[in-house]
């Protein structure tokens, strides 16, 4: 990413100290996303990225994955599948549950949103400890895709969550 870009895009994150829990330091996108030129840059610079992988669909994790995926998946004239929080879907679906820096969840996926051997880009804001990005891989895989690889606005080098996804490329914008 260009100097320029970069710090447009870093000057837009703002840490919140001790959220959601004491002792973590909370990444918060919204002046980014409220900044057309920042998100711009910001999706910009991830299709450029990522555009050499060829998927043949986004998958976004809940909730601020919609948002930087849904706008890849336009910009890269792809079809957008959500990866939700447990509940929210209303067809026949898949889970997996996974642990948090500050807890635990469960995404939930339509068993129809993947057909067999579709090549899969997964987008989320931020990679910490890899558990969301694993359990989204893990859905797309038991659902018959292919993970091609991962791209995130935010990576949190030393929480080392590469080392808890599976095979593919791992792209992030912005390392801390």
């Amino acid at each position: 990413m260009e100097r320029e870009t970069e710090l447009l895009v870093r000057g837009r994150i703002r840490d919140i100290p001790d959220y959601p829990k004491k002792g973590i330091v909370f990444k918060d996108i919204t002046p980014l996303l409220k900044d057309n030129g920042a998100f711009a840059a910001c999706i910009d610079e991830l299709a450029k990225d990522v555009r050499g992988l060829k998927p043949d669909y986004i998958v976004g994790m809940e909730s601020r994955g919609f948002i930087l995926g849904g706008a890849l998946a336009y910009k890269l004239k792809l079809g957008f599948i959500p990866a939700r929080k447990q509940g929210k879907l209303p067809y026949d679906k898949v889970s997996r549950s996974y642990g948090l820096e500050y807890g635990t969840a469960t995404l939930e996926m339509h068993k129809d949103a993947i057909e067999r051997d579709s090549k899969i880009l997964i987008v989320d804001d931020l990679l910490a400890t890899g558990g969301t990005a694993k359990a989204t891989a893990g859905l797309v895989e038991e659902l018959g895709g292919k993970v091609l690889g991962f791209a995130f606005l935010i990576e949190l080098a030393e929480l080392n969550g590469r080392k808890a996804l599976p095979a593919g490329e791992v792209i992030s914008l912005i390392k801390y």
